[in-house]
């Protein structure tokens, strides 16, 4: 189960950034699109880069973060719950981010700042519970490199 969590905070971390790169990926497609003589207006469903990004993002990776949380309490890591739930939570602040920004785009800013938050706090979950397979947990001590 620690393996298990490990790969699914990882993937978590590597789908912010395959997320990142399907909405540029989006908009400078859409740049060139209209640079062509497209027209975006209130009928434009985006391009395939809009709609891996909205995909990913509101399927694949709180899929992968609400199996992450549930991973946590059979993985028996020091910490491990605790994270979990920030990254879930990260996750679900996002989402209402993303559909907030659709009536006030400003907030987007907050999408994209709490997008690293999700990156950040995923790949130390993962980080975290990868050093703690390497010790055997009889060998940890409070203080010695990993903090529950």
């Amino acid at each position: 189960m620690k393996a298990t969590y490990r790969v699914l905070a990882m993937l978590i971390a590597a789908g912010v950034v395959l997320q990142a790169m399907f909405i540029a990926f989006a908009w400078f497609t859409a740049i060139k699109d209209m640079d062509d003589g497209l027209v975006i207006d209130k009928n434009y469903d985006g391009n395939i880069g809009h709609t891996l990004h909205g995909q990913v993002g509101m399927m694949v990776i709180p899929i992968l973060a609400l199996l992450l949380l549930i991973v946590s309490f059979f993985a028996h890591l020091a910490g491990g719950v605790k994270w979990a739930a920030i990254v879930f939570g990260l996750v679900v602040l996002q989402i209402v981010l993303a559909f907030l920004s659709f009536a006030a785009p400003a907030v987007g800013a907050l999408h994209g700042l709490n997008a690293f938050a999700v990156l950040g706090t995923a790949a130390y979950a993962g980080r975290r519970a990868a050093v703690q397979m390497k010790v055997p947990e009889a060998t940890m001590v409070p203080g010695a490199g990993v903090t529950p």
